[in-house]
């Protein structure tokens, strides 16, 4: 699914680091085998960043984007709320598209932006859900 409006014309920089983020993820984790399913699949109004597969394992991935560690790590910064969310969204998802043989996992993605260039962070099976 597109993103439905243009991050181009988006004027708040907190977002476009966010695409951003988003952006570096998706080829963090295509340059790792991983084949890129949905970007910003949306459920109603809520939505996952990205859904991968590789092999029979299907990551529903959270991405968080921070330009420093000053608030704490990326990875820290999902919420309860957010977990609950993305595992909504990813039973719709499973519930339309998933297979009785594929493995479901929650993966989150850290993106730091530094002056060195962004540092990832791949939380694999980050959090667990009881659906599944």
């Amino acid at each position: 699914m597109a993103i439905r409006s243009d991050p181009s014309t988006w004027t708040d920089p907190r977002h476009r680091r966010g695409v951003e983020g988003e952006r570096i993820a998706k080829t963090f984790l295509q340059l790792r085998g991983w084949t890129i399913l949905e970007h910003r699949f949306r459920l109603g109004r809520w939505e996952v960043d990205l859904i991968a597969r590789r092999r029979g394992v299907i990551a529903f991935v959270e991405v968080k984007t921070r330009s420093s560690h000053q608030l704490g790590s990326p990875v820290d910064a999902v919420t309860w709320a957010k977990k609950r969310e993305v595992a909504r969204v990813a039973r719709g998802w499973v519930d339309r598209f998933g297979g009785p043989a594929w493995t479901y996992r929650f993966d989150v993605i850290g993106v730091t932006m530094t002056a060195e260039g962004p540092l990832v962070q791949h939380v694999e099976s980050a959090f667990w859900v009881g659906w599944r």
